[in-house]
Parts: structure tokens; C-alpha cells; sequence
């Protein structure tokens, strides 16, 4: 009778220990479910939301437009240069300040008061950002001067014996010809690698494109920064996991070559939108570049405000207290005007988001072009 209870009692043990892995591997089940049953709803839900979310990220980009053609028009702030504090960049606009309003004299009327950054189309939504590519150097014109090239690559870290490699591999990558610069590097060099491929012997295109060429290739925190994580950037490469050291105004930190270079600009630096670390790598001392930003951004030192005060033109340089030989071999590489800007629209229809890229070109207030339209 004792054996017959206790071999009943086995039994019941593993009937139970039966039931619960039965449970847990049901719950499994249900779980990776309902998890496969959003991931297709949210899928179908995009699809159906695909066609209207794309004409919503391209109206947002025609409104882009249409805020940069009203700050060139009579009235703009925008007429004789472009600034932080106006409101394409997300400054407060000229409204009375006529150091801002160029030849629109004392007419104080601003046609973008009324701008909104979040604007509601049909079943969705977008914002919008733009940035001009006029804060940054221009590697395709760039890469040939070896001055500016040099001072660059060493505020960004690169190790002294490496920077002739470099500046050689990027001209390499650029010209149309596969003759080898004396430290540089051509398709026969790049086939040795797994997998082989071809340098370009064109422009850049995509600042990524740096990250193939001989010296940042196995280096490649010189591109992105000591701090900087690495992932797919837009054509303006804003900095990841550092941005203000990107950005205007900001304090001397450790960046990489995205904080400096971009791909698409008219080739000079805009003095009114540019960091001081742009300026240093055009070789200005660190002192006076940092003068310069600090002179633009008015009384409270911030730039983006109502009392910046903006360069009409990059001969007032010499304000900063520059000698003048000094001051001319600087404009060369400088203006007040930007014509290169990134529009980036983020976009929201339901439950569906998505952030689209475009570069544009003003040519005027009625000839913006768009060169480039894609989405993350």
C-alpha cells in the first residue's frame, strides 16, 4: 500500500512539472504572438500610411523653401546675410532690430512672425529644422590646400606622422587620375584589402566616403570623434554623441572631422553661422576665433538671440583687433551669405513617423532648388 502511494505520488509530481512547462512554453508562445501581431500591424500600418507620409515630408520641405525664399524677400531678415538669429535657423527673427534688416531700412514688419515649427497637414503633422552647409568646410574644395588640411587633422587628433597620408589618400580619392600622390593611395592599394574596392577618383558625395580612405580608414575616431558613436548621418553630418561641438558658439572640445567638413557648400565659410572650432581649423589662432563668435552673438554671448549682431560682410573681421594682412588672407575663405541648407523634416501620420533629408540650393527668393531628397 505504501509503495502503490508513493509511486501515486511520483506521478503526480511529474504530472504537475508536466503542466507548468506545458504552461510555459504556451505563454512562449503567445507572447512571440501578440509581439509577431504588432510588429505586423505596425508594418501594414506604415504601408498604408507610406504614400501620405512621403507628400507630407515633401510639403514639409517645399514650407523650408518657402521660409528661406520670405527671409531674402523685402521685409526678410535675410537680404544682405544670413545669421542664428533669424528665423530659417530657429532664432527669434529681425523683428525691430535693424542691424538685422539689411536694405529693408526701417520698415520693422517681419513675414515670418507668424512661422510655426509644427504644422498639421490633412491626417498627419511635420516639423522641420534647416542647417546650412556654409558653417562648414567644403572637403572637395578643401582638400587640396594643404595649410587648411594640415590644421584640421590636427585638431581632430590625427597623429602628426599620419596627416601626409591623409591629406595624399583624400586627394587621391578625389582627382580624376589614378597617378599616386607621394604618401597617398589609388585603387591598386585598395584591392589589397577584404573586400577589395576602387577608390573613387571623383567628389565626395557622402562624408562617410572618408572613412574608406587611406590613414582614417583604420582610424577612424579622427572622423567621428573620440566621444562619437557610429551610425548612418545625413549629408550635413551633424555630430552624433558630441553635437555642440559642432555648433556655433559652443566651447573648444575633443571632435572629429564630421564637425568641421561637409560635402555640399559653396566652398567659403559663413562668419555669422560657423563654429570657432571651423575657424581654427582655417588657422585662426583660438583666441581670436572665439572673439569673433563672440562678437557676433551680441551682450549676452549667446548666439540664436535678439541681440546678436551679425557681420555685414567679412571685412568687419577686423573689429576683432586682426592685423589687416591677416584679415585679407581670411576673407578669402569667408562670407556672410549662406546658399546650401539641409531641410530635415520629421513627419507624423497616425502612429507612423518618419524624419526626411533635403538639401537645397538658393539661388535667389524664387530659384531654390532641391538636389536631394531621401528619408530615414
Amino acid at each position: 500500500m505504501r509503495i502503490h502511494l508513493r509511486h501515486k505520488k511520483n506521478q503526480d509530481g511529474i504530472a504537475i512539472f508536466i503542466v507548468l512547462v506545458s504552461v510555459l512554453v504556451l505563454a512562449s508562445m503567445a507572447g512571440i504572438f501578440a509581439y509577431n501581431m504588432r510588429v505586423e500591424m505596425k508594418l501594414a500600418m506604415n504601408s498604408n500610411n507610406e504614400t501620405e507620409m512621403e507628400w507630407t515630408g515633401r510639403a514639409g520641405v517645399e514650407y523650408c523653401k518657402w521660409v528661406l525664399a520670405q527671409e531674402m524677400s523685402p521685409g526678410g531678415c535675410a537680404q544682405r546675410f544670413d545669421a542664428l538669429n533669424q528665423r530659417w535657423a530657429g532664432g527669434p527673427g529681425c523683428g525691430n532690430n535693424t542691424n538685422n534688416l539689411g536694405n529693408a531700412g526701417n520698415n520693422t514688419s517681419d513675414p515670418l512672425e507668424d512661422i510655426q515649427t509644427t504644422v498639421t497637414l490633412g491626417n498627419g503633422q511635420f516639423t522641420w529644422k534647416i542647417t546650412d552647409a556654409e558653417r562648414k568646410l567644403n572637403i572637395n574644395t578643401m582638400a587640396n590646400n594643404q595649410a587648411v588640411m594640415t590644421e584640421a587633422l590636427t585638431l581632430v587628433g590625427a597623429d602628426a606622422s599620419e596627416i601626409p597620408t591623409i591629406i595624399d589618400s583624400i586627394q587621391d580619392w578625389i582627382d580624376a587620375d589614378s597617378e599616386t600622390h607621394p604618401n597617398g593611395a589609388e585603387t591598386q592599394d585598395y584591392q589589397a584589402f577584404d573586400p577589395p574596392y576602387w577608390a573613387k577618383n571623383g567628389p565626395i558625395d557622402d562624408l562617410t566616403e572618408l572613412l574608406l580612405v587611406k590613414g582614417i580608414r583604420d582610424n577612424p575616431e579622427i572622423f567621428w570623434g573620440p566621444s562619437s558613436t557610429n551610425h548612418q548621418l545625413s549629408i550635413f553630418q551633424p555630430h552624433p554623441a558630441n553635437f555642440n561641438s559642432g555648433q556655433p558658439g559652443s566651447a573648444m572640445v575633443a571632435m572629429g572631422m564630421v564637425d568641421i567638413f561637409t560635402t555640399v557648400s559653396s566652398g567659403r565659410v559663413n562668419i555669422n553661422t560657423c563654429s570657432a572650432n571651423t575657424l581654427r581649423a582655417l588657422g585662426m589662432d583660438e583666441s581670436s576665433a572665439q572673439h569673433l563668435i563672440s562678437m557676433r552673438a551680441g551682450p549676452d554671448g549667446v548666439d540664436g538671440t535678439e541681440d546678436d549682431v551679425p557681420f555685414n560682410n567679412p571685412g568687419e573681421i577686423i573689429n576683432a583687433g586682426l592685423p589687416p594682412q591677416i584679415v585679407q588672407m581670411f576673407q578669402s575663405y569667408l562670407t556672410v551669405r549662406s546658399s546650401t541648407f539641409e531641410a530635415t523634416v520629421d513627419v507624423t501620420v497616425g502612429q507612423s513617423t518618419r524624419r526626411y533629408h533635403a538639401v537645397l540650393l538658393r539661388n535667389s527668393p524664387r530659384d531654390i532648388q532641391v538636389l536631394s531628397f531621401n528619408w530615414e
